[in-house]
C-alpha cells in the first residue's frame, strides 16, 4: 500500500493517450529501484481459478488489479537479471535491444493508472478483444514454437563450441543431442521428482511400471523429453491419487503404467524420408479420465481441471471420513488452495508437451476412458535421420 501511494505520481496518464511516453533513463531506473525493494508473490494457483469462477464484473476488476500489481515486479525481476550480467555481455546490441523493451514495458505497466471499471478494462486489453481463443491458441503456438527454435539453435552452437575444446569422453552427445537418448532413464529421473512432488502435496503416489523395451535408446533432445515426461506424470499422478481418495474403496493405489516402444530394427537398414523412425511411448493411468465437457479443451493454454472449494458439482467428497483418518481430499484441496508444490499447473502443461513432441514431426495424443483412465500416446521422430522440424 505504501509503495503504491509513493508511485501515485508517476501514475498520472491520461485515458484518451495512446502514444507511448518515452520516459529518460534516470526516471526508470529511479521506478526500478522503488519496485526493486517489493518481491514478486509466488503464483497461487487457487487465486488466479477465483478470478473466472464465477466471473464476474467484481472478479475481472480483481484479475486486472492483480496483473498490474503482479507484472512490473516480475518485469523489473528480469530487468535486474539482465543489468546483473557481466559488461561485455551487456554491451552486446541484442541483449542491450532486450533490455531497453524490457525496461519500456516495466515502464508502461507501473505507471498504468488504476482500472477501476470495465470500460477501462477493454482499453487496457487493447488487442484480446480482436481475438478469439482459437485466434489466441494458434498466436502461442506460434510464439512458443519459435522460442523453441531459437533457443535450440543457440544452445546446439554453444554445445558444439563448448565441444570442440571439451569433447564429450562418451562421444554420445552431439551439442544437445544425446544419440543414446534412454527413455527408461529418463522416466526414472522424472518419475522420482514428480513422486516425491506428489507425495509432499497431496500425501502419496502411486508407483511407475515400466514395460515393452526399457533398454531402448534413440537419438533426441534430453531436455524435450524431460518436459514432456515430466509434465505428463504429473497429470497421471495427480489424477491417480485425486480419483482413488473419492472412490469408495480406498487400497493401495494402481500404479502408472508405460510401455516403451522403439522403431523396428529393420527400419535402421537405410534412411527413407517418406517413412521416418518414431520411438513411441505409452503412459497409462487408472486417473477417471477427462470429462467429455472438458476433452475438447484439454489442449488450450490456461485450461485446467483443477478445482477449488467453490467449484459446483461434484469435488472433494468427504461424506465417509473417519475423524482419526483425514480424507485426503481434504487435505489436497487445502494444499492447491494454498499454493503448496506445482503438482496441478495453470494448464499450459499439456499444450507445450504437444508443441514439444510436434516439434520435429512427432505427435501427442490422449485417449480418455471417462470413470476410468487416461491413455496419453508419444511419437517421437528419431533426431539420427536427416528430418527437418516442422517450424
Amino acid at each position: 500500500m505504501l509503495l503504491r501511494h509513493a508511485l501515485r505520481p508517476l501514475a498520472r496518464r491520461r485515458w484518451y493517450s495512446t502514444k507511448f511516453q518515452q520516459p529518460n533513463s534516470a526516471e526508470v531506473t529511479a521506478l526500478l529501484a522503488q519496485y526493486g525493494t517489493a518481491a514478486p508473490r509466488p503464483l497461487n494457483l487457487s487465486q488466479l481459478l477465483s478470478f473466472g469462477r464465477p466471473v464476474t464484473p467484481d472478479s475481472v476488476l480483481s484479475s486486472v488489479s492483480y496483473v498490474l500489481y503482479e507484472l512490473p515486479r516480475r518485469l523489473a525481476t528480469r530487468v535486474r537479471y539482465l543489468e546483473s550480467l557481466p559488461f561485455i555481455v551487456g554491451t552486446n546490441p541484442y541483449v542491450a535491444k532486450t533490455l531497453k523493451a524490457f525496461r519500456e514495458g516495466f515502464w508502461v505497466l507501473a505507471t498504468h493508472p488504476p482500472v477501476t471499471n470495465l470500460e477501462e478494462n477493454e482499453k487496457f486489453q487493447e488487442s484480446a478483444k480482436y481475438m478469439s481463443f482459437e485466434d489466441i491458441n494458434a498466436f502461442l503456438d506460434g510464439a512458443i514454437r519459435n522460442r523453441i527454435s531459437v533457443r535450440l539453435i543457440a544452445e546446439q552452437h554453444i554445445a558444439v563450441t563448448r565441444a570442440l575444446h571439451d569433447p564429450p569422453q562418451d562421444g554420445k552427445d552431439v551439442g544437445v543431442i544425446d544419440t543414446r537418448c534412454s527413455p527408461k532413464e529418463m522416466v526414472d529421473v522424472c518419475g522420482s521428482f514428480v513422486g516425491d512432488l506428489c507425495r509432499a502435496t497431496l500425501g502419496s503416489a502411486p508407483e511407475i511400471v515400466v514395460d515393452g523395451y526399457p533398454e531402448a535408446t534413440f537419438a533426441y533432445i534430453p531436455v524435450h523429453l524431460e518436459y514432456v515426461l515430466t509434465e505428463l506424470l504429473k497429470n497421471s499422478f495427480r489424477a491417480t491419487v485425486e480419483h482413488h481418495a473419492r472412490s469408495k474403496e480406498r487400497g493401495s493405489l494402481p500404479p502408472i503404467q508405460i510401455t516403451l516402444s522403439p522403431p523396428p530394427a529393420s527400419s535402421h537398414s537405410g534412411h527413407n524420408v517418406d517413412r521416418p523412425n518414431f520411438f513411441s511411448i505409452r503412459i497409462r493411468d487408472q486417473g477417471g479420465g477427462v470429462s467429455r465437457q472438458h476433452l475438447e479443451r484439454i489442449f488450450s493454454y490456461a485450461f485446467t481441471t483443477v478445482k477449488t472449494g467453490d467449484d459446483e458439482g461434484p469435488d472433494w467428497d468427504t461424506s465417509d471420513s473417519r475423524e482419526d483418518e483425514p480424507f485426503l481430499g481434504v487435505m489436497t484441496q487445502r494444499t492447491l488452495q494454498t499454493g503448496l508444490g506445482t503438482i496441478a499447473g495453470l494448464g499450459y502443461g499439456l499444450p507445450m508437451s504437444k508443441l514439444y513432441t510436434k516439434y520435429f514431426g512427432g505427435s501427442l495424443d490422449l485417449i480418455s476412458l471417462e470413470g476410468w483412465g487416461s491413455d496419453v500416446y508419444i511419437k517421437l521422430r528419431c533426431l539420427d535421420e536427416a528430418g527437418d522440424s516442422n517450424i
